[in-house]
């Protein structure tokens, strides 16, 4: 079941976010600059992102699993919970935010990302060109499913 994340099931969200970005991106950021990504620090991100008009979504199983943030048609913050990944939770989550888009659904990923740039050709996403840098080393990339 995948539900709208609210003040009730906002530290939940966090939470997920919070493990699930840790795992992400250990093996490409600064150990330093992975360990503040608390729950409390993601909650208070999920807390500003939904204050600037995102939706965020989470999936509920058996319990919660994953994330999604949706805004018009940019999907952001799709996590998964480590030991819960590889299990179609992601395809399902990001078959809701498509649906939730307003028009062209597009997202951004750290080029360096290997495992969401797997996944989300998978799904049908196409690079589009548009760069943005992150740092002098890091980029993000766009992707859309048109």
């Amino acid at each position: 079941m995948i539900i709208t994340v609210d003040k009730m099931n906002l530290l939940q969200a966090a939470m997920i976010h919070s493990i699930s970005w840790k795992e992400s991106h250990r093996s490409f950021c600064v150990p330093d600059f992975v360990e503040i990504h608390t729950p409390e620090r993601q909650q208070e991100y999920v807390q500003n992102k939904m204050n600037c008009g995102s939706k965020f979504y989470m999936l509920v199983e058996d319990m919660p699993v994953g994330v999604v943030s949706v805004k018009e048609c940019l999907i952001e913050d799709l996590y998964i919970l480590p030991d819960k990944q590889k299990m179609g939770y992601g395809t399902k989550l990001l078959r809701f935010a498509i649906e939730q888009c307003t028009g062209i659904p597009t997202l951004w990923i750290l080029e360096n990302n290997t495992n969401a740039k797997r996944f989300y050709h998978k799904m049908g996403f196409k690079e589009t060109g548009r760069i943005h840098a992150i740092t002098k080393r890091i980029n993000e990339i766009e992707l859309s499913l048109a």
